[in-house]
C-alpha cells in the first residue's frame, strides 16, 4: 500500500516508458515532416479530436472508478480480517472455562489464526508460503490445495470438540464464517479479471487521438504542435496506467493491500491477548510502500 511520502516520478515513469518512447517518437516525426511534405496540407478539424477526447475521458472515469472501488473493497476486506481474528480469540477468552487445559486450546487457536492470515495473504498473492506456514503445513499434514480453507475448518473441527454451550458456539461460529467470507471475497477479487476488450479499447483509442491530434494544431508553431501532441496523449496514458495498477490489489506490488504488515498487526495483537512475549518486530517502512 501506497505510504503518505514522497514518491519519485522515475518510479511511475517506468511503468509507461515505452508509451513514452512511442509518443515522443511519433510527435517529433510528424512534427518535423509536417514541415516539409504533403502532411502540411492535412487539416483535421478540432472538432473530430475534441469528440475522441470526451469519450477517452468518459472511458477513463468509469476504468478508473472501478479500478479504485476493487482495490478499496480489498482494503475493507483486510480490515475487516483484523477485527474477526481479535473478536475470534476475545470470544474464546469470554466463553471457554478458565483452566490450563483450556489456555493451551486458545494457544493453539491464536496460533491457527495467526498462521491462517499468513497463509490467506500469501496465497492471494502466489507466493510461496513462509517458514512459519511450511512449519504448521508439514505439522497438521495438510494437503489440500487451498490452505487457508483447510486451516478454517479445523477451527471449525476444533470449535465442535469445545465444552461450551450450543449458544456461545454460534456466536463463535458465526465469526468464523465471516473469516470464510472474507477469505471468498478476496478470492473473486483475485479471480475476477477486468475486461481485457475494455481495456484493448482505451488503449487504442488513446492512439488514434495521438495519431490525428497534430493535424488539428496551428503547423507554425512547431515546439508547441510537439509538445501537446506529446503530453495530452500522455496524461490518458498515466490515468489508464494508474487504473490498471490499483485494479489488481494482490499482486505483488507497491499499491497492494499491505496484507504481510496486517497478518503482523494481527499476530501481535493476538499474541498480547493470550499472553504470548514473543512478538514479531513490525518494522517501519523504508520505502514509499508498505507490503
Amino acid at each position: 500500500m501506497l505510504l503518505n511520502r514522497k514518491i519519485s516520478i522515475f518510479t511511475f515513469i517506468r511503468e509507461i516508458k515505452y508509451d513514452i518512447i512511442t509518443i515522443v517518437t511519433y510527435a517529433v516525426v510528424v512534427g518535423i515532416v509536417d514541415q516539409y511534405s504533403f502532411l502540411s496540407k492535412i487539416s483535421i478539424p478540432t472538432s473530430m479530436t475534441a469528440i475522441i477526447a470526451t469519450a477517452l475521458s468518459v472511458l477513463l472515469a468509469f476504468r478508473t472508478a472501478q479500478a479504485y472501488e476493487r482495490w478499496w473493497e480489498a482494503r475493507i476486506v483486510w480490515g475487516a480480517i483484523v477485527n474477526d481474528s481479535r473478536t475470534l480469540i476475545r470470544q474464546l477468552i469470554q466463553f471457554v472455562p478458565k483452566n490450563n487445559s483450556n489456555n493451551k486450546t486458545i494457544e493453539i487457536f491464536a496460533h491457527r489464526q495467526i498462521i491462517w492470515c499468513y497463509a490467506l495473504g500469501e496465497s492471494l498473492r502466489g507466493l510461496p508460503f513462509s517458514n512459519k506456514v511450511k512449519q504448521y503445513i508439514n505439522e497438521q499434514n495438510i494437503t489440500d490445495k487451498n490452505v487457508p480453507n483447510a486451516i478454517l475448518n479445523k477451527h471449525s473441527v476444533a470449535l465442535s470438540q469445545l465444552e461450551i454451550s450450543e449458544f456461545k458456539q454460534v456466536h463463535i461460529d458465526s465469526t468464523l464464517s465471516r473469516l470464510c467470507d472474507a477469505m471468498g471475497k478476496c478470492e473473486r477479487i483475485k479471480n475476477t479479471v477486468f475486461p481485457k476488450s475494455y481495456s484493448l479499447l482505451i488503449h487504442l483509442l488513446i492512439y488514434v487521438f495521438a495519431t490525428l491530434l497534430p493535424f488539428g494544431l496551428d503547423d507554425k508553431y512547431i515546439i508547441e504542435e510537439i509538445f501537446l501532441t506529446t503530453l495530452i496523449p500522455l496524461i490518458f496514458i498515466t490515468i489508464e496506467r494508474t487504473a490498471i495498477i490499483l485494479q489488481d490489489p494482490f499482486e505483488n506490488s507497491p499499491s497492494d493491500t499491505p496484507m504481510t504488515n496486517l497478518a503482523i498487526t494481527i499476530e501481535i495483537n493476538l499474541k498480547e491477548m493470550i499472553n504470548d512475549t514473543n512478538l514479531p518486530i513490525q518494522e517501519k517502512p523504508t520505502s514509499f510502500y508498505l507490503m
